[in-house]
């Protein structure tokens, strides 16, 4: 099916992403930036409604939904530095007396980031499940933050509510196969099973060879693809698919499931405030639903209190009432492997 978009040169650059082949001027992550590729419009997913109107893509979702929304949480910190702490418990306490010593005790069992029953219980309100990318990184490893084995408690609630765990690789591990294989152990003994999804740090990837290298280590799916720099459609796609290597001429076993929407996109990136921020939202997940595709959202642990807040619950709220199907990426996968 996916082979019928090379008859459209263009649809099928966008498609296999080829001007990442070419390129040689990166951000200073290494990452390939929105100002630099040719296809600006990548608020349509236009391979995806290519594939539609030719009749080749055709989803019925479980108990007849219009389309899907794949919910995901990076986990990238989970303790803020003493200053952090500070300022967001003296704001807590701005209106009332308080006693020193009482706010010492509070700083050092506060931490507002350990918030996993919080976001599930949000997301159960609109009959939702998520994914919850994890870090497993080494004490020297850059952006150590959390030791991925003092949070087996953490991750059996997850689990056992029904959540999915995937490996948040470190920075450098999309292009380290051996060290995405390290991660990967590491995360399942610490949640007593197999892991299947990837996602790298600071959305990091490098096209093929990620795809490759993650097939190699054992994941069943990645969902990195996408700009950091704007909300949209990177190749073109809103439902997954298995990407195709240019250099072999051959399909990669592996399904990718593209991020459409990440918090920090719209907050760092975009510079948009939470409440001028729906519009685009808006946009990108009406094109979803008229193409029956898959709209999968990144909303980091960090970005879940105040107005952004607020904004994330208005996401799952007009989602629900469009009647998505709202889950993790597990079961995209489960259900998608079907098709392809």
């Amino acid at each position: 099916m996916l082979l019928k978009i090379k008859s459209n040169k263009k649809l099928w650059e966008i498609f296999t992403r080829k001007e990442e082949y070419e390129t040689l001027i990166l951000d200073r992550h290494k990452r390939f930036s929105y100002f630099l590729s040719k296809y600006k419009d990548i608020f349509n997913p236009s391979v995806s409604r290519y594939l539609v109107k030719k009749g080749l893509l055709k989803i019925e979702y479980p108990e007849k939904k219009g389309f899907a929304v794949c919910l995901t949480h990076d986990i990238d910190i989970l303790r803020y530095k003493f200053s952090e702490k500070v300022k967001i418990l003296l704001k807590g306490f701005k209106s009332l007396k308080f006693n020193p010593k009482i706010l010492l005790s509070d700083l050092k069992r506060f931490n507002p980031l350990m918030n996993f029953e919080k976001i599930i219980e949000t997301e159960k309100k609109f009959n939702a499940k998520s994914t919850f990318f994890f870090l497993s990184l080494r004490k020297d490893d850059f952006e150590f933050n959390y030791e991925i084995k003092r949070l087996k408690r953490e991750i059996r609630f997850i689990i056992d509510n029904g959540f999915e765990i995937g490996l948040q690789g470190g920075y450098d591990t999309f292009i380290d196969k051996e060290r995405m294989i390290k991660e990967k152990n590491l995360l399942e003994d610490v949640a007593g099973k197999e892991v299947i999804g990837y996602r790298n740090h600071y959305l990091r990837f490098k096209i093929p060879e990620t795809w490759e290298n993650l097939k190699e280590a054992g994941f069943e799916y990645d969902s990195t693809l996408s700009y950091p720099h704007c909300v949209g459609f990177k190749n073109g796609m809103c439902h997954p698919f298995k990407p195709f290597n240019l250099n072999t001429d051959k399909f990669i076993d592996i399904f990718e499931i593209p991020l459409n929407i990440m918090d920090e996109t719209i907050f760092t990136y975009m510079t948009f405030e939470p409440e001028d921020a729906w519009d685009i939202l808006k946009t990108i997940i009406d094109k979803t639903e008229e193409n029956n595709g898959v709209l999968t959202i990144l909303w980091h642990n960090t970005n879940l209190s105040g107005e952004r807040l607020k904004l994330y619950e208005r996401i799952l709220d007009y989602c629900f009432r469009k009647n998505a199907w709202i889950t993790s990426c597990e079961n995209i996968w489960k259900f998608f492997i079907r098709i392809f």
